[in-house]
């Protein structure tokens, strides 16, 4: 009974709370938010202005007063009283209407997060509604998310390619058996793009310029048909507006660094994980979820440097809120995977 009438006062809520973008998935309706992780606040008085879509519009495009930020930083916070806010924001958006009881929080962090890190996140998210917190590493919600038995004593191994992270890991009996997390993820490759278009073309482009290149012409292995695109910025010679065509074969040049960092830490993974459930692995293939996974060509690169199968998932970005959501819907059955310390109520 008490139940059933908490469920009409309450929405407990999951969270990906990522360095791009924060997905907000609410008990009994699905996912509900999908906004980047950006707020644009007035740097005098601290009055924000707006939050999500709205302020990552205003990336690069503010008078000096008003500041468009990014408060996660590598898949951690790195604004803490911005990020509350922001949290705050998106809760109310998820929520629709005013609640009785605060809100159960259900919130994915990096596998690599330290203790600081954790009560950083516990307490943003407290002091932004919720009544009790508990943290899940991200891939294991992101298995969870894409129906690998986590449960089993067979070896599932999972990558998930974020804003800020790439996390790998090793998964079996409602554990990470060994994962190694780097801070290399979207965001990276982004500027690494900037870079080269500065350094070999002299041009001056933001992020989200070096975003939509990527999108558009990024790969990360050779195809047949290269293609080219159009690119505006400030030429630094002369210091105005100018276009130039950028190809496909210079973005991968471009990006190439950053993909092979991603590529090394997969095989510093596979030498760590114990020769049993490598050998499910050698069966079962590997998992790639997350944003950074649609990057053309990455599943074919991380074939030929394993020779091991590689299975890009549908819809790589919702893999992890999905996941956090089975958590919250299903809490008993997965209460083993919330992280040690991962509970604050």
């Amino acid at each position: 009974m008490f139940k059933h009438l908490q469920g009409m006062v309450t929405n407990d809520i999951a969270i990906d709370l990522g360095t791009a973008n924060t997905l907000v998935y609410v008990k009994g309706k699905g996912i509900v938010l999908n906004q980047p992780s950006v707020v644009a606040l007035d740097k005098h008085t601290g009055k924000v202005y707006a939050v999500g879509a709205e302020a990552k519009a205003m990336l690069g495009k503010t008078p000096e007063r008003i500041a468009a930020i990014r408060p996660m930083k590598d898949g951690v916070i790195a604004d803490f009283e911005v990020t509350e806010f922001m949290l705050r924001d998106f809760i109310r958006m998820a929520q629709k209407k005013r609640h009785f009881i605060a809100p159960r929080i259900v919130i994915c962090v990096p596998s690599g997060i330290t203790e600081v890190e954790k009560r950083a996140v516990r307490d943003s998210a407290k002091h932004a509604g919720a009544r009790e917190v508990f943290l899940v590493a991200e891939p294991m919600a992101a298995a969870i998310g894409v129906g690998l038995p986590v449960d089993q004593p067979s070896g599932n191994m999972i990558i998930d390619i974020g804003g800020g992270t790439s996390e790998i890991a090793v998964i079996a009996l409602n554990g990470i058996v060994c994962d190694t997390s780097i801070r290399v993820g979207g965001d990276e490759l982004d500027e690494a793009i900037v870079n080269y278009v500065k350094k070999n073309h002299n041009l001056l482009i933001g992020d989200q310029t070096a975003e939509n290149i990527k999108k558009t012409i990024g790969s990360a292995h050779k195809f047949d048909e290269e293609r080219e695109m159009e690119v505006k910025g400030l030429y630094q010679v002369s210091g105005v507006p100018k276009t130039i065509k950028i190809s496909s074969v210079e973005i991968r040049e471009a990006l190439q660094e950053p993909i092979q960092q991603i590529c090394d830490a997969l095989k510093h993974s596979l030498e760590q994980t114990p020769p049993e459930l490598a050998a499910d692995i050698k069966d079962r293939g590997i998992v790639l979820t997350g944003g950074g996974a649609l990057l053309r060509g990455l599943p074919e690169l991380l074939r030929e440097q394993t020779d091991l199968p590689i299975n890009l998932m549908d819809d790589p970005l919702f893999c992890v809120v999905l996941g956090t959501g089975k958590i919250l819907d299903d809490f008993e059955k997965y209460r083993p995977v919330i992280m040690p310390g991962g509970r604050n109520g």
